[in-house]
């Protein structure tokens, strides 16, 4: 479906609603249904929580929140409240599709307004949150956690058995992160032909303006390594550090800059204590979160990238963002084995595979600094690859199409009358 074509036979309505704060500066809520699903006929009213920040421009056809201010649980309840009236309120029809990202108690709203209102319900799974939430408090309890995560547990183990038996089965369509998480839920009794991929991209246009390079202070003249994301202590970024050090073996004045934080306090003083373990203090620094054109600024005056992404049940079905930034902004970059990396890294041959080992890391980072303007003739793949894959035009248009899929039992009607 072109743009023109799929804009002039009929604009779909769809309204979502998703768990972050609004302003959100996730680039699949932002980026794919503000900026670039417009273009393709699918125009999204969204709900999202409340948030300190102005609202500002946006490329939603509305947005609402709640009012912020009260404690979290008054917070929450308002957003209870607003996702209620958004879903109910709604005339019957307005909407051509209600959709659910990852909540499993508003799926289960949103499931039953889309049957009253005679409206598609899709849900959306970027991450495998009750997996998420019930991993998370069984290593808590394990490490001597009270009473609070032991209702964190029987939370996740009940909206797992909700999501698996009530909003996926009752769910006209399911948009699932990658193809791996398809295949996972596949295995699970999900039927195939109801789900449909939707991988991580890039905003081509912010690639095309982005900022000249700009090196660390201090660091002008060392090989420089960069992360760009989280640094929550479930990403395991001491496997990282521990791949610096092996590196600093061969290149002994290599240093590591890590673009990022983390939303829990004691992350971050943790990943340095263990940077001082290994003796790296005056090799890693951490620049905290950052505006995206002073993050780019730093990362493309890297030699090097990294996207380590732990391997197993949670983040083996994840999308990795930073990965197709290196590509994008043309850094050579290492990733590990996840499958999403395994795919973007075969396909474009732009970077270095490895496996999850720091020893591994070591060896492709070492390659990299080695022989620092084969490496930059290799990531000179990385654009092309992504524009043609990962972009977020790409992504938009092949979303598009399934909306406008879903929906099409309903559009039939319609388009028949106009023909006849």
């Amino acid at each position: 479906m072109s743009n023109s074509a799929g804009a002039a036979a009929r604009r779909l309505k769809l309204l979502q609603l998703v768990p972050e704060p609004l302003p959100t500066f996730r680039a699949d809520v932002a980026t794919l249904f503000g900026k670039y699903l417009p273009r393709y006929g699918v125009d999204c009213h969204v709900v999202g929580s409340a948030s300190a920040a102005p609202l500002g421009e946006h490329g939603f056809a509305s947005a609402r929140r709640p009012a912020h201010g009260g404690g979290r649980l008054q917070r929450e309840l308002n957003f209870l409240r607003l996702c209620a009236r958004s879903l109910f309120q709604a005339r019957r029809g307005e909407y051509d599709v209600i959709q659910v990202r990852d909540m499993v108690s508003i799926g289960l709203l949103g499931s039953l307004a889309a049957r009253l209102k005679g409206s598609r319900f899709a849900y959306w799974m970027s991450y495998p949150m009750c997996e998420g939430r019930i991993e998370r408090a069984r290593r808590e309890l394990k490490a001597g956690g009270g009473l609070r995560f032991r209702f964190v547990l029987l939370k996740g183990l009940v909206e797992q058995f909700l999501l698996n038996r009530i909003v996926l089965p009752s769910a006209d369509h399911i948009f699932v992160q990658s193809d791996a998480m398809l295949a996972k839920l596949a295995s699970e009794g999900v039927p195939a032909h109801k789900m449909t991929p939707v991988p991580m991209g890039v905003d081509s246009d912010a690639v095309a303006a982005r900022p000249q390079a700009r090196r660390p202070e201090g660091w002008e003249e060392r090989p420089l390594l960069a992360y760009l994301g989280t640094l929550d202590h479930s990403r395991d970024m001491n496997r990282v550090l521990d791949a610096l050090q092996l590196v600093r073996r061969t290149v002994p004045d290599a240093v590591l800059l890590l673009i990022g934080d983390s939303p829990a306090p004691r992350d971050v003083p943790r990943l340095l204590e263990h940077a001082a373990s290994l003796g790296l203090s005056e090799a890693v620094r951490i620049t905290g979160w950052l505006p995206s054109a002073e993050a780019w600024s730093l990362l493309t005056s890297a030699d090097a990238a990294i996207s380590y992404i732990p391997r197993g049940t949670l983040y083996d079905v994840s999308s990795p963002t930073k990965l197709l930034e290196y590509l994008a902004l043309q850094v050579p970059c290492v990733g590990n084995d996840n499958p999403d990396q395994q795919k973007v890294l075969s396909e474009s041959g732009a970077g270095w595979l490895t496996e999850s080992s720091p020893a591994a890391l070591a060896t492709a980072i070492c390659a990299i600094f080695g022989d620092k303007t084969a490496a930059r003739l290799r990531a000179q793949a990385g654009p092309a690859y992504i524009d043609a894959h990962r972009s977020y035009r790409v992504i938009a248009e092949q979303t598009a199409q399934s909306y406008f899929a879903i929906c099409a039992p309903a559009l039939a009607p319609a388009a028949a009358g106009k023909n006849s």
